[in-house]
């Protein structure tokens, strides 16, 4: 975005920067959490790319937006995204959105993204409301350093597999559930991470029935079971990842993990891989592999 444009922003003069791509986030829920940036870029967008235009249209009428919709899906994106990247060639703005939160966080756009970006075309994103973030603010659980894994797989199996994998993920793990799977997802988790790993559920979040319950996994399977969360809406996870003192007890040769896999990894990602598969400091990690190294590192 140009020096100019963003002086007039600051002047309030309203322009938008022509052939741009605008990433916009909607509200997740509460319709009052369009930020006023938002709400120009959909006024003054030549034209909308949305999930779903029966849904987005409810905002916009809102809203009393009449910017033109496209829809953009996962069963269509592929074809349209010639035709759109086009229109920024010309000159036009086109606004993204998904139906709720902030695009491509589990919602269609990465091809029309890509393609954008592959043609030299000027993206900007108008940041709001996320599921994701909004969860982990008020989960109670460390928010340092956390890993997302949208929606887990729907089949048992395959989730089950999944659990098990990220049993040993030191990050907090955040993930959405059906209202459909919230049970058994539940159950599923206590089989892989133990009853007493520490969890939160955030249900309709913004929304009018809004519920955010912190506990253990047990402790939440139980309430989903006599009512006391209500299985009803959309699921965000919130799980504490397993604790260090729990990975301490594991006996690792850790000079001879760093050089196994300094040996296939540059050396800033294989840091990141022995740090969290053992819990240890990052810097830690990195003055043991300036030792094996004889002092000689890389920029990090």
């Amino acid at each position: 975005m140009s020096q100019d444009y963003l002086r007039l922003s600051e002047l309030g003069i309203k322009r938008l920067a022509k052939g741009t791509l605008f990433v916009v986030a909607t509200p997740i829920g509460n319709r009052d959490d369009l930020s006023p940036r938002a709400k120009q870029v959909l006024e003054e967008a030549d034209l909308i790319a949305a999930e779903d235009t029966r849904h987005t249209g409810r905002l916009l009428s809102h809203f009393g937006i009449k910017t033109r919709q496209i829809a953009l899906h996962e069963h269509n994106e592929e074809s349209l995204v010639c035709g759109l990247i086009g229109k920024l060639k010309e000159g036009q703005s086109i606004a993204l959105v998904s139906d709720a939160g902030t695009p491509l966080v589990s919602d269609p756009g990465y091809r029309l993204l890509r393609a954008a970006h592959e043609h030299g075309i000027h993206v900007s994103p108008v940041p709001g409301a996320s599921a994701v973030i909004a969860a982990l603010s008020v989960a109670g659980l460390p928010t340092d350093r956390f890993c997302f894994e949208g929606f887990l797989p729907a089949k048992k199996s395959a989730r089950q597999g999944r659990l098990q994998m990220l049993a040993q993920e030191t990050r907090t793990i955040v993930c959405f559930e059906s209202v459909h799977r919230i049970g058994e997802c539940l159950d599923d988790l206590i089989a892989s991470f133990g009853p007493d790993r520490h969890a939160f559920i955030g249900r309709e979040i913004t929304k009018l029935h809004e519920q955010c319950v912190s506990g253990t996994l047990a402790e939440l399977k139980r309430m989903t079971d006599d009512g006391r969360i209500s299985i009803k809406g959309e699921f965000v996870l919130v799980v504490e990842g397993q604790r260090v003192t729990e990975t301490s007890a594991v006996n690792i040769d850790l000079n001879q993990l760093l050089k196994e896999i300094t040996a296939v990894l540059p050396g800033s990602r294989a840091v990141d891989v022995v740090t969290s598969l053992t819990g240890r400091g990052r810097n830690e990690i990195y003055r043991l592999m300036l030792s094996q190294r004889g002092g000689a590192g890389e920029e990090l």
